[in-house]
């Protein structure tokens, strides 16, 4: 395994970590959530991502449960929740979502039980709340790092000027600014990462902890002649996901990456996924995993990464078209 820094801060994350979303709780069950955290970890991952609204809360306390029985000496992993949607659903009654101080700090004591930690490493605003002044929402992450339950907080999928925004108020008030993003980022899912944050990355260190490297798992080709049962766009409430990512247009330039894996020797997960590691201002790329397989091929991205030189990301450019359009400054 390899570690990077998140972004300027001194914590380093495994180049690959491991993440919760849909299939703990939903797709598996203690005992091989319990097996895939352990290959994980053995592996030296050191980094696993959850958040409160995964599986409403189920997932939080799966991951607590594995972490009690696994007794890992626990300044040797890194651990995370995010906080806004709530875990009620539609239970949800006002001051239970959203990112004001009050949500956070209970969302944060709410994870701290469920995860069965002492503080969480880090702790991000999951989606930007436009009904709560973004001072606010700085103020109650900087509390919380005083208060010794967060070591870093971030955001997810806010934009480039929020972002900016938060690190003016903490400049201005000296508290302490987020530290890294987490963005969707994929071959298919580019604009944030290469476009919107490409200031931020050079002005402040923004660190970052990509989910869907995949895709929702499109880019392992598994979807290439449908839609195998047990998979997540099988899942029942997950339509959304599958409308969104299978469509034939997409499924072409998959399959066209397949047989460039297969040229190199390699998977297309592995393909993938060490695409987007070779982006520097990746700090780590969050796997999902439901297997035991899956997560032993996806861990042979750190090794396919050092396969891509400019003429295999010259071939990729090719295959897939989408390389976001800079301006001219």
């Amino acid at each position: 395994m390899e570690y990077r820094r998140l972004g300027k801060s001194g914590l380093q994350v495994s180049t690959l970590s491991f993440g919760s979303w849909v299939s703990f709780s939903k797709q598996i069950n203690d005992k091989v959530a319990d097996e895939l955290m352990g290959i994980a970890y053995d592996q030296g991952i050191n980094f696993f991502d959850n958040a409160e609204a995964y599986a409403l809360g189920e997932s939080e306390k799966m991951m607590g449960r594995v972490l009690k029985k696994k007794k890992w000496e626990r300044s040797s992993f890194v651990v995370s929740s995010k906080a806004f949607w709530g875990w009620r659903g539609k239970e949800n009654k006002p001051n239970q979502t959203g990112c004001s101080r009050k949500h956070l700090l209970e969302a944060c004591d709410e994870a701290l039980q469920r995860l069965q930690v002492d503080y969480l490493d880090l702790y991000f605003c999951h989606r930007p709340d436009k009904n709560t002044p973004i001072a606010e929402t700085v103020w109650a992450m900087n509390h919380l790092i005083q208060q010794g339950k967060v070591l870093y907080w971030g955001t997810s999928e806010w934009s480039a000027v929020e972002i900016m925004e938060a690190h003016r108020v903490a400049d201005q008030y000296h508290l302490i600014a987020p530290t890294m993003e987490q963005p969707q980022y994929n071959l298919f899912e580019r604009e944030k990462m290469e476009k919107e944050y490409r200031d931020i990355f050079t002005q402040i260190g923004m660190g970052t902890t990509i989910w869907s490297p995949l895709a929702s798992g499109l880019l392992s080709g598994k979807y290439n002649d449908g839609i195998p049962k047990g998979s997540r766009f099988a899942l029942e409430g997950f339509d959304w996901l599958k409308d969104r990512w299978v469509a034939d247009e997409k499924i072409k330039k998959v399959k066209k990456m397949a047989d460039l894996a297969t040229k190199l020797g390699v998977s297309t997960a592995a393909l993938s996924i060490a695409w987007c590691i070779k982006n520097p201002n990746v700090s780590t790329a969050i796997l999902g995993a439901t297997k035991k397989q899956q997560i032993i091929e996806n861990l042979k991205a750190i090794e396919v990464e050092k396969l891509l030189d400019q003429e295999l990301m010259d071939k990729i450019e090719t295959i897939m078209k989408n390389k976001p359009v800079l301006p001219d400054y």
